[in-house]
């Protein structure tokens, strides 16, 4: 997802990932499963809000169904808006509506929404666990274009990945990306049944380029304790790159086996496991 301008034209290539890691071990094997409760579930023990982030191609209703398992499991659960026009003011955006909450709070990020949540819960103490889904977990100074991995879909022309659509207020030189048809049902959710990724595909919401281009300013992984969801199949940003930032930020890791990018949406039940076990590293008994 790395973006480049030349001159007046805006070009997108996928660089080679550059974290010096070394990559360690498999997935650390979660077991989590939520319970009724109130809020306050034990004396010193406050349940945490959870607050889902999405990313690019995509939008707050692609978390329904950990919503839904979420709620059912007796927790608060708030999908909010991305909205997709660039990591300073997006991150921005997200700390503000952290900043409404009271409580501890575990920050959840798919996608680019994984580099927006590594930004915006820098400093807020209330944020106790970090969850990537599928997702960036960009160290500073890094771009998310720089983290897709070398072997993603999205090192191909894109002329042929996206149509280019300008906005209202847009910096010179940037549109809005909207991922065509065939790149969306085949790269970013074949594991999806056909009439629901097109649907997706028809209901996505564009990314300007200046949220794969912008530098990240913070990286609260290296504070707050994380956990990493990775589809083994996922060939936006790879499961190598994606394995290799999370064990960079030392995250415990759940793999779905066959899972796209959009495991969120194919596989919402491990996605909710893990999850739960970060709730529960905050709250051991709700």
């Amino acid at each position: 997802m790395k973006v480049s301008i030349r001159g007046p034209a805006i070009g997108l290539s996928v660089a080679l990932l550059t974290v010096a890691v070394a990559v360690v071990g498999g997935a650390v094997p979660v077991q989590a499963s939520g319970v009724d409760g109130p809020s306050v579930s034990a004396p010193g023990c406050v349940k945490p809000t959870i607050v889902l982030v999405h990313g690019a191609w995509a939008d707050a209703s692609s978390w329904s169904g950990e919503v839904e398992r979420l709620q059912q499991a007796g927790y608060v659960a708030r999908a909010v808006t991305n909205p997709l026009r660039g990591l300073t003011g997006d991150s921005a955006s997200i700390a503000d509506f952290l900043g409404t909450l009271d409580g501890p709070i575990v920050l959840v990020g798919h996608s680019y929404g994984g580099s927006v949540i590594t930004n915006a819960a820098a400093g807020n103490r209330n944020v106790k666990q970090l969850v990537y889904v599928d997702a960036a977990a960009p160290a500073v100074g890094e771009t998310t274009g720089q983290l897709s991995g070398k072997t993603s879909a999205l090192a191909a022309d894109p002329g042929k990945l996206y149509d280019r659509v300008p906005y209202p207020g847009a910096p010179t030189g940037e549109t809005e990306l909207v991922l065509k048809e065939p790149v969306f049902l085949q790269s970013f959710g074949p594991d999806l049944p056909p009439p629901r990724a097109k649907a997706l595909w028809a209901s996505q919401r564009p990314a300007s380029t200046s949220a794969f281009m912008t530098p990240s300013a913070a990286a609260a992984w290296t504070a707050i304790p994380s956990w990493y969801v990775i589809g083994t199949a996922d060939k936006i940003i790879t499961p190598e790159s994606q394995t290799a930032m999370a064990n960079r930020a030392h995250s415990k890791i759940k793999t779905v086996p066959g899972g796209s990018h959009l495991t969120l949406i194919s596989h919402p039940g491990p996605v909710t496991d893990q999850i739960l076990a970060a709730v529960h590293a905050v709250c051991p008994s709700s």
